[in-house]
């Protein structure tokens, strides 16, 4: 009997432990339940007391991850090791996700704040009535320059960043969509071309861009311009508007060619332990004060209508970070091109990357 006794106890005791193992392991990997969410976002893209806020207004807890990039996030959403209950991919990452059955559709009865959102970011073609995603932010891809390193050049086209003046003073940021996408605009093609002949003429251009290139890096850039170590950079919107604040001298501008209209916008992933805090975040996010607090930390632009009210109105009446209708007619928005041709514009970029002296 007594050996029964001890036996048991040992058991009861390693079960304790497996327990308490496992109650660690889910709160590390963000599924310790109803007390917890797990978001998965973009670095540097909410303000932090706003998680700070509801924290203390929900009381559940958030539980903040970043990723640097689209693939990196589903490949880890794919493998299932992390229990995110929301991330932020970008619009063709959002058809790519679903198609791969990543993402738990929306049931808008539980997200009312939904009604602020500006309905020309709504119903768009890589998810169509927002059956997976809500806009999160969005912008454009422009140039960013600074007139006072400058000679008088005013970036009105893509073809300036080829001037030889340019010679090691460009930036352009670590992006083959962005960066093939641009050289394929500027020669009238479609940053979403699929053909390998189009493609081809735009690695051959970009080659011919080699001299320019002073480096190409990622969110580093926003410092250097604002310090004066860099005069002209192929960049985000957001990433400008954060350089403007900083020095005066700097300005942005969208080309006449076109460029992209990107939108990042928040999911909740298959993984989801906790989905009702998962819409209780969403919900208030969406609130017009909070999306304004968050528009103005993060520097991008926000598809929340209800919240321009709230913001400065030099920002919103700012027509390089908030185009109107009619210059919005002259971007493009990111398709899903597929795995296969995603691989050709990634293998072009890196050949032309490893080719800079």
């Amino acid at each position: 009997m007594k050996g029964l006794i001890s036996s048991a106890a040992v058991i009861l005791l390693i079960s304790c432990a497996l327990l308490f193992t496992n109650y660690q392991l889910e709160h590390k990997t963000g599924s310790a339940g109803k007390d917890t969410i797990t978001v998965y976002n973009w670095g540097e893209y909410i303000d932090p007391d706003l998680l700070v806020q509801f924290e203390e207004r929900e009381g559940i807890k958030v539980i903040y991850e970043t990723f640097d990039s689209n693939e990196g996030m589903m490949g880890k959403i794919e493998q299932g090791g992390t229990s995110y209950d929301l991330s932020v991919p970008s619009e063709y990452a959002v058809q790519m996700m679903e198609d791969k059955e990543l993402l738990i559709p929306l049931d808008f009865s539980k997200i009312p704040n939904i009604k602020n959102i500006d309905p020309y970011f709504m119903n768009l073609p890589f998810d169509t009535d927002n059956t997976y995603s809500i806009p999160y932010f969005w912008g454009t891809v422009g140039i960013a320059f600074n007139q006072s390193l400058l000679e008088g050049q005013t970036f009105e086209s893509w073809e300036s960043l080829w001037d030889a003046s340019l010679k090691q003073r460009l930036i352009i940021v670590d992006s083959a969509r962005e960066v093939l996408g641009v050289v394929l605009n500027s020669r009238g093609y479609s940053l979403n071309s699929t053909s390998l002949q189009e493609l081809k003429e735009a690695s051959d251009k970009l080659e011919t861009m080699g001299p320019n290139v002073k480096a190409v890096i990622g969110d580093e850039v926003t410092q250097l311009m604002i310090n004066n170590e860099a005069s002209v950079a192929l960049t985000w919107s957001g990433q400008a508007a954060d350089m403007i604040s900083e020095n005066e001298d700097i300005d942005y501008v969208v080309p006449k060619e076109g460029s992209n209209l990107w939108f990042d916008n928040i999911v909740i992933p298959r993984t989801a332990k906790n989905i009702e805090g998962a819409y209780k975040f969403i919900n208030f996010m969406l609130e017009p004060e909070v999306a304004a607090q968050n528009a103005e930390y993060v520097g991008y632009s926000t598809p929340n209508k209800a919240a321009l009210a709230f913001m400065d109105e030099e920002t919103v009446n700012d027509e390089r970070f908030y185009p109107d209708e009619e210059a919005r007619e002259n971007l493009e928005v990111y398709e899903n091109l597929g795995l296969e041709t995603l691989g050709v514009y990634n293998e072009l970029f890196l050949k032309f990357k490893m080719g800079l002296r």
